[in-house]
């Protein structure tokens, strides 16, 4: 039997491809990086997902810290657009 949750990662693997495509036909800098905040975000769910299939807790620590790195990044890139750097 397959597992329900691999249907859900494979839907947010879709969503990060078309997140993808916003990236690079996005017609400001704001929409790349709301694509490039959006991405984040899914691979966070994604990993946090397969940390429950897979039942190892390795998947839950790096989704912890990548959120963590995307946050200050995209504060980073957010400040840097609004001409405050």
């Amino acid at each position: 039997m397959i597992d329900p949750w691999y249907p859900a990662v494979l839907i947010l693997i879709i969503l990060i491809c078309l997140c993808f495509a916003r990236l690079i036909l996005g017609p400001t800098p704001a929409d790349r990086v709301v694509a490039v905040d959006t991405v984040n975000t899914l691979t966070v769910a994604s990993l946090v997902i397969l940390g429950l299939i897979y039942r190892e807790v390795i998947f839950i620590d790096v989704a912890i810290v990548y959120a963590l790195l995307s946050f200050v990044s995209t504060l980073f890139i957010a400040k840097y657009i609004g001409g405050e750097l």
